[in-house]
């Protein structure tokens, strides 16, 4: 299973560890997620996503069911 945000896409990014000597390696920076489940009152069933902090806040913002429908807009969520 890949880590990546179910809601927005989010994924690794790669970049470089810098050392004092400026010497260069490779690394990644893996996107913050959590699993998180969610009651969706249109179809009045819980849902279990993996989702990164800042779509939790969207969430928060918004409500799942909007957050839902936009991701669902953008082809990212497919269930």
């Amino acid at each position: 299973m890949s880590r990546v945000c179910e809601l927005t896409g989010k994924k690794a990014m790669v970049g470089n560890n810098v050392s004092h000597a400026m010497n260069k390696t490779k690394r990644k920076f893996g996107a913050n997620l959590i699993k998180k489940r969610f009651f969706v009152p249109e179809t009045g069933e819980w849902i279990k996503i993996k989702l990164s902090t800042s779509a939790l806040k969207t969430i928060n913002r918004i409500g799942i069911s909007a957050a839902l429908k936009e991701s669902r807009e953008k082809g990212i969520y497919t269930k």
